[in-house]
């Protein structure tokens, strides 16, 4: 039994026990004065501790780069405008496969009684309106009473967890502080490794033929591995069989990138073209969770046939098309892992090696090529590299991490903006690791205000702002020139210590010598938050988006 729990603990109380025994510490969120009461009980529990954002939006992002690097998290909204501002958040987690709670607290259960006009509904006295609306987007979701709260929390928390999806829950204001029954018993996280037996071993009979059968073998994997807890047993499989893979751009992170059988980033035809021989042209591809979208497939210009191969999937894995039902993802993975063991190596497994950072000298400007490279160079073990969508994504995606690196990007939502309140909670998260923010100047318009709240609780990552005058991926995408593509330009040197972020380090490259200049200053310093501003083109744009927006550019005209 955790330190609050009791006979007489309250539906609060019994919430954050539920939430600090599976590694939640930090709670997300804004008060209202729905949830005030609420968050009291917050403030005095002995476990997790109170994070208040300047905004909703950025409390879910915050909850959702937190989950990625602790599995779990959780965030606090009052009733109505509260939790329609987190929405969009709730739903890129729901998108990206990412675990997380978010709490409503709304008016008292008599003012739903009486159907009372209360501030913060919709005046007709229909307290679920944004309880249905949040369905669209959660997996589980429940109206929290007394009598069966805890219950009904433990249910949802638990499809959460299965599903790695979020879950939403209406709290009552009354309810919030009511008594709750006794815990039932620890909640426990659900077994990945869990498998019909049956069924695994018709899909291990079945693997064991077409593995035989084929002369190259390679791997392709996604973020799902690292959702449903695969990443040792894919590791496992990689190394047992030396198999030529790479990933998908919502994947990057899941594997070793300074493996000498990584060949790189799968883009479909945007990718380089040892890339997409490797994965295209093997007799048996397997795909370690991988689910492509448009943005992660070069616009559905994967060569390979999505019925052929073997798919390792969360619950399912297949062979060539047939579905082998409930066999967890690491069970698969490990299962064909003793499979490949021992495999000789193919031609396809050599890889190139990645390219070399050469520091420039000269006052060359900023380009966004030679500003991936510089990144790229500065990234270290100990970083989480966080990318928003954009140039930032497209830029830093192909370059190889180093071992130890983590990468949180939001491809497949790819809501701008997401990425900076999402760095705060990788930081709450982990703060054994420093964050690297690369984030453009149009995303960064829309949470730049959650940089007081990084400053405010003394966090010291470094921010690389890329300022190239707009929205370049929809400049790239089509017609360069219009107006809905521009965006006021801002000092952003200034903002940083106007927002409340004591003693920060601000530098600008516009050369390329600066921005070396500032990549090794931000190794240097860490005990201050570093913030570069790098100046580039409005019409530069990185090779992958290039490729990409060619693509795009010839389907929108076969669709009009």
């Amino acid at each position: 039994m955790n330190a609050t729990e009791s006979s007489d603990a309250t539906i609060t109380g019994h919430l954050l026990d539920r939430l600090h025994s599976l590694g939640v510490t930090h709670l997300f969120g804004v008060a209202g004065d729905y949830n005030l009461r609420m968050l009291d009980e917050v403030l005095a529990h002995p476990g997790v501790q109170w994070v208040g954002t300047a905004g909703e939006l950025g409390a879910a992002y915050a909850a959702d780069g937190y989950a990625r690097v602790r599995g779990f998290a959780a965030l606090v909204t009052t009733h109505g405008v509260g939790e329609l501002s987190a929405i969009n958040g709730v739903a890129g987690s729901y998108a990206e496969h990412v675990p997380l709670l978010h709490i409503a607290v709304g008016p008292p259960r008599s003012k739903e009684r009486d159907g009372a006009v209360a501030h913060h509904t919709l005046g007709d006295g229909d307290y679920e309106h944004f309880a249905r609306a949040f369905r669209q987007v959660v997996c589980a979701d429940a109206v929290v009473r007394p009598e069966d709260g805890p219950d009904e929390i433990d249910r949802v928390i638990t499809t959460c967890l299965r599903e790695s999806r979020p879950g939403y829950l209406r709290l009552p204001q009354d309810v919030a502080l009511a008594n709750a029954p006794s815990p039932s018993g620890a909640l426990h996280r659900p077994d990945r490794h869990a498998a019909d037996q049956y069924s695994l071993t018709a899909f291990v009979d079945a693997a064991t033929r077409r593995i035989e059968a084929a002369d190259t073998v390679s791997v392709l994997a996604d973020c799902l591995v690292d959702r449903f807890d695969g990443r040792a047993e894919l590791s496992d499989l990689l190394s047992a069989g030396s198999l030529p893979h790479a990933v998908v751009v919502s994947g990057k992170g899941v594997v070793d990138e300074s493996a000498p059988h990584y060949v790189g980033l799968y883009a479909g035809a945007c990718s380089d073209g040892a890339v997409r021989s490797a994965i295209d042209d093997a007799d048996l591809l397997i795909r370690a969770g991988v689910r492509l979208a448009d943005t992660t497939s070069g616009g559905f210009t994967h060569g390979y046939d999505p019925d052929r191969g073997i798919s390792v999937d969360p619950t399912t894995a297949s062979v060539d098309g047939v579905v082998f039902p409930n066999v967890g993802l690491p069970a698969a993975l490990a299962s064909l892992a003793r499979l490949v063991e021992g495999r000789p190596t193919s031609a396809a497994s050599t890889t190139t090696a990645p390219h070399l950072h050469r520091s420039s000298s000269g006052d060359n400007p900023l380009s966004q090529a030679y500003l991936w490279q510089a990144v790229d160079a500065a990234v270290r073990p100990d970083h989480t590299v966080i990318a928003d969508q954009g140039t930032p994504l497209f830029g830093i995606s192909p370059h190889r991490l180093p071992t130890g690196a983590r990468f949180l990007a939001q491809p497949v939502w790819g809501s701008i903006g997401y990425s900076l309140p999402a760095l705060l909670g990788a930081q709450l998260a982990d703060h054994s690791r420093r964050g690297l923010l690369l984030i453009g100047d149009g995303a960064a318009q829309l949470t730049i205000q959650e940089l007081g709240t990084l400053g405010r609780l003394r966090l010291t990552p470094v921010i690389v702002l890329v300022n190239n005058d707009g929205y370049t991926v929809e400049r790239a995408l089509h017609n360069p020139g219009a107006a809905y593509n521009d965006i006021a330009p801002w000092r952003w040197p200034d903002l940083p210590a106007a927002l409340g972020v004591p003693e920060p380090l601000v530098l600008t490259a516009r050369t390329e010598a600066e921005l070396d200049h500032s990549l090794t200053t931000a190794a240097e310093v860490t005990d201050r938050l570093i913030f570069i501003e790098a100046r580039t083109e409005r019409d530069d744009t990185p090779l992958l988006l290039s490729r990409f927006a060619e693509i795009a550019k010839r389907q929108a005209r076969k669709v009009q």
